[in-house]
């Protein structure tokens, strides 16, 4: 069996031959080396074989200003029949005012600006064409009409024009999902997390890993196929060991993150929860500021899981209203404080909601009462002795209107008294008196479990990063199971490491480790 390294230059010579045969293959049909085509024939051969995708790229209905988008190498037989520009390219990424026509029946479909976007130097790394044309729906249906009768053409599956960036290596998949992120987002602060992940920093924190481990596997493959040699130094291995310590380090603390990322991404899970006729559904509409769901002074009103999505200070959360947690003979009622108390459990912040007028009117009284109610209201495995969850709790005391103003502030002294106290906030929803403080107070523990998206390093935002490199990690592992056993399944654990690292980013190559061989390690001079 061949060694490692010649298995890897055999595999690279095989690639470099199928690519020179399928030049070889389509020169030989007679092609002209030419992008931009002097015809509205047809697509030569070899041109044709890659499609040319076109679609509307800005949103769909009445506009100002509708973006139709069109890639591949017939985006040029598109500028040259619908816009009317002669043989010779006009110049890159210049605007162009034309009278747009349909290709077959030369009838001006609308009068725009025309863009060209020679490759590689365009989004999808082909030659595009953009043609940004008034937003009415018939002027926008005849234009993508207009492109789908140019040969060549056809209509972009979803995503199809990324897909393409991607291939021609325009962007790695974090940077994929972050441009996916950055259009779907909602917030301020997803805008940010999106926008520094589509720019490139989580790639290339990766890439930065991903070329320290091609490093390691290099290192540790010249070792077992040249060593017998004397064609490698000493201590190579001991290097490798400290550069796998300190990347197992490294990566620990990144997936220790808490899951801010992911929690920004999809939004941070917050949950009213609480007895029966507390004002749960009142401060819901209270902080959606619309009648989300219906109040009523019967309790048990709300049977089932109310939900509605808010943006706290620029950070998105998904608000969940739950049944009164009480023991019930109807069947339906348990049902609805059953789905309660899982949706308590899979929380990211739980605003346990207490009524003033249930509380004793002693102060320490009603300290231990609202202990007691907090351990009603938690699951079992979240009720501490003494300290309760404060990143992960809020207590909010409703209908502090009826308090008396000397008992208030007893109350509000007692409980900043007692320790292991999750904050707590004193509101009226009926008043809305304590309700400004109360949402700064959400918006800080919001932030916290959030954190800031543009500083410190940049975090995982997705669940498929996590596995990748919790796999990663595991890998690494190996290697050290197996460094003084057999060096063979150790540089195995390198290479596993470093595939499922290539997962995250979508780019893992073996060439690259023979370069970095034939870099470091004089062999064969």
């Amino acid at each position: 069996m061949l060694p490692s390294i010649y298995r890897g230059i055999w595999g690279a010579a095989v690639h470099t031959l199928r690519t020179s045969v399928y030049h070889l293959l389509i020169y030989s049909r007679g092609t002209p080396p030419c992008r931009f085509l002097s015809t509205c024939e047809g697509v030569p051969f070899g041109l044709a074989d890659a499609e040319s995708i076109f679609a509307l790229s800005s949103g769909h209905g009445r506009c100002g200003v509708a973006v139709v988008r069109a890639s591949g190498p017939a985006s040029a037989t598109a500028l040259r029949c619908m816009a009317g520009v002669s043989r010779s390219p006009p110049p890159p990424r210049t605007a162009l005012l034309r009278s747009i026509r349909d290709p077959i029946s030369k009838e001006v479909l609308d009068r725009g600006l025309v863009f060209w976007f020679p490759g590689p130097h365009s989004f999808t790394g082909e030659d595009s064409v953009e043609f940004h044309i008034h937003g009415g729906p018939a002027v926008i249906t005849a234009v993508l009409q207009a492109l789908g009768s140019v040969p060549g053409m056809r209509p972009a599956e979803a995503g199809e024009f990324t897909r393409r960036a991607f291939q021609a290596g325009k962007l790695d998949l974090t940077e994929v999902e972050g441009l996916g992120d950055l259009i779907h987002a909602e917030t301020e602060a997803q805008r940010r997390q999106a926008l520094r992940q589509m720019s490139g920093e989580l790639g290339h924190l990766y890439q930065d890993w991903t070329h320290r481990l091609k490093r390691c596997l290099a290192h540790v493959e010249a070792f077992i196929d040249f060593s017998e040699d004397e064609l490698i130094e000493d201590g190579v291995l001991n290097q490798v060991d400290r550069w796998v310590c300190d990347l197992q380090a490294e990566m620990e603390r990144h997936l220790k993150d808490e899951r801010r990322g992911e929690r920004l991404r999809s939004g941070v899970q917050v949950v009213i929860a609480g007895a029966t006729n507390a004002g749960k559904s009142s401060l819901l509409n209270t902080l959606c500021q619309r009648p989300a769901a219906i109040v009523s002074p019967i309790a048990g009103t709300t049977r089932d899981i109310v939900e509605t999505a808010l943006d706290i200070g620029g950070f998105p959360v998904l608000l969940s209203d739950t049944a009164g947690l009480r023991e019930s003979p109807d069947l339906v009622e348990r049902e609805g404080v059953r789905r309660a108390r899982e949706r308590v459990e899979q929380a990211d912040l739980t605003l346990v909601v207490a009524d003033c007028a249930d509380l004793p009117s002693d102060a320490q009284q009603a300290a231990a009462f609202l202990q007691e109610h907090l351990r009603s209201v938690l699951p079992p495995q979240e009720q501490p002795e003494t300290v309760f969850p404060a990143d992960r709790l809020l207590l909010v005391l409703n209908k502090m209107d009826l308090l008396p103003e000397e008992q208030r502030l007893e109350l509000d002294g007692e409980l900043r008294r007692v320790s292991g106290f999750p904050p707590v906030c004193l509101i009226s929803c009926h008043t809305k008196e304590g309700v400004h403080d109360f949402l700064t107070v959400l918006h800080s523990s919001v932030k916290t479990l959030c954190g800031d998206p543009l500083s410190g390093a940049p975090t995982l935002t997705q669940a498929r990063h996590r596995a990748h490199l919790q796999q990663c990690f595991s890998a690494m592992a190996q290697y050290q199971r197996y460094r003084d056993l057999d060096l063979a399944l150790a540089a195995e654990g390198v290479r596993l490491a470093l595939t499922s690292l290539g997962r995250i980013t979508g780019r893992v190559g073996a060439e690259e480790i023979l370069d970095i061989i034939f870099k470091d390690f004089c062999i064969g001079k």
